[in-house]
């Protein structure tokens, strides 16, 4: 399944998730899953969206993994109802990956690979973070010390389009430094655990085996 799969802190923490301990509760900047759902055609991009999947070989679909006791069940029937080849495991091994990158990439304001991972709405609030903080003349260190839990949630059918929300648990450290190198927030010796909620879409008649970030949320 396609690899798919960031971290926000100050501004950015209420684009993602949710940190333990007593910092400001996030809110959810992104109202765009709407907006996704009503353009499924903009999961037809080209090959170069999103990361490379593995290949699959032969015909012949895939023994189905979809956990029985998962709340998403019915919903992942669908999905692999429309696409024969999709897989829990493998989609949940992409997401990882693709969560790494986008975490590392919004660090680094490597703009130019969140660009296909995310759709245009996530995307325009990523790189308007990244230029506030590039404004303010700081710089963001993180590190992804792991991910411990990686769950779907939720998985329906919009059309043709498949729309799965996963909760991802990881552990990561994090500093945003002033110009003169100074923390202005964050503590680069603490391991912090954090919450996200994200919602990867495809459009499940696509060529393009590949999925796309079309919205976040804080968890509840």
């Amino acid at each position: 399944m396609a690899m798919v799969a960031a971290f926000l802190v100050f501004r950015l923490r209420s684009v993602l998730g949710k940190r333990t301990g007593h910092e400001r509760p996030p809110h959810d900047p992104y109202a765009g899953r709407e907006d996704a759902r009503a353009r499924p055609e903009a999961q037809d991009a080209g090959d170069d969206t999103v990361v490379a999947l593995p290949d699959r070989s032969g015909d012949r679909a895939p023994k189905s993994d979809i956990p029985e006791d998962s709340p998403a069940a019915g919903g992942l029937r669908d999905v692999q109802a429309a696409d024969g080849n999709f897989a829990v495991g493998e989609f949940l091994e992409g997401a990882r990956m693709a969560f790494e990158m986008i975490v590392t990439s919004f660090a680094a304001g490597d703009r130019d690979t969140l660009r296909p991972l995310l759709s245009d709405e996530v995307y325009d609030n990523f790189a308007g973070a990244i230029e506030a903080r590039e404004g303010r003349d700081e710089t963001m260190e993180m590190t992804l010390v792991g991910i411990r839990e990686a769950e779907i949630l939720e998985a329906n059918m919009d059309g043709r389009v498949a729309f799965l929300t996963v909760k991802i648990v990881s552990e990561q450290i994090e500093v945003v430094r002033d110009a003169g190198g100074e923390p202005v927030s964050g503590d680069p010796t603490k391991v912090a655990t954090v919450t996200d909620i994200w919602t990867f879409a495809r459009n499940t008649r696509s060529r393009n085996p590949n999925w796309t970030l079309v919205a976040t949320e804080a968890p509840n």
